[in-house]
């Protein structure tokens, strides 16, 4: 495959006005991708006053959803979660991971990882967990290419319907 380069593009983190975008991208990438999400588009539709809460979410100070955006366009988002117990307060979480179809194969969703690990470096974090379904063979190498290793494997980790899907526990040390 022949990558192609973004030309115009701007990495930064959300903000309340971008709840009506972020939603947009999030239900496309629940109804392509069922199966990488916990929530089911149906579940997510379903949901009472969406853009507020999704606009209350975006103003939280323990998670930083990042979008990608190509010109005006939101073209991919991700989601870092601090944790805040003592314990493991030298670690976040990335959640949420989607880069839309037509932006792929463009280095997006590994610019967009990047500007995630230098807010990540900013908060002083010592690694950055993940998880994966085993069948998603392209975001497995792309965080494995910014450096992620899998540390466990979850069998059946997600259903629905009869199906299971298997999850990659991944993890960054900085």
């Amino acid at each position: 495959m022949i990558l192609k380069e973004v030309n115009v593009l701007n990495i930064r983190m959300l903000e309340e006005k971008d709840a009506e975008p972020y939603r947009s991208l999030r239900l496309a990438a629940l109804k392509e991708s069922p199966e990488a999400f916990l929530m089911t588009y149906d579940e997510e539709i379903r949901k009472e006053d969406p853009i507020a809460n999704i606009a209350a979410r975006l103003g939280k100070s323990d998670v930083f959803t990042f979008g990608a955006f190509v010109g005006e366009e939101l073209a991919a988002v991700t989601t870092l979660e601090l944790e805040s117990p003592i314990k493991i307060s030298h670690k976040g979480n990335i959640l949420a991971m989607y880069v839309a179809k037509d932006h792929r194969g463009t280095r997006l969703g590994q610019k967009l990882l990047e500007a995630v690990m230098e807010k990540v470096k900013e908060r002083g974090l010592e690694q950055l967990q993940l998880s994966v379904i085993e069948e998603n063979i392209s975001a497995r190498r792309l965080y494995e290419s910014v450096g992620f290793q899998t540390y466990s494997i979850e069998k059946q980790a997600f259903k629905l319907g009869e199906r299971y899907w298997n999850e990659y526990n991944m993890v960054k040390f900085l």
